[in-house]
């Protein structure tokens, strides 16, 4: 086992014996993670018209002696 790894277990070991000690300071920090989460769902604007229409491009060219609607299919 390297430093790092006892370090990481050990930091992770101490935020457990925190969140068990102080139960209700996780409560209140869960909850308000929780209520800003769902105001920010509800007051957040969406835009969200799907545009259904088909795919259009325009080029413009020139083709020497041919019609425009042969132009276009090409």
């Amino acid at each position: 086992m390297t430093s790092v790894e006892s370090v990481d277990e050990n930091m992770i070991a101490k935020i457990i014996e925190y969140s068990a000690r102080n139960k209700f300071i996780i409560f209140l920090l869960v909850f308000s993670l929780f209520a800003w989460g769902y105001w920010a769902l509800k007051h957040t604007p969406l835009d969200a018209i799907p545009d259904l229409s088909d795919t259009q491009v325009i080029i413009f060219t020139e083709w020497a002696g041919r019609s425009p609607d042969l132009v276009e299919d090409q």
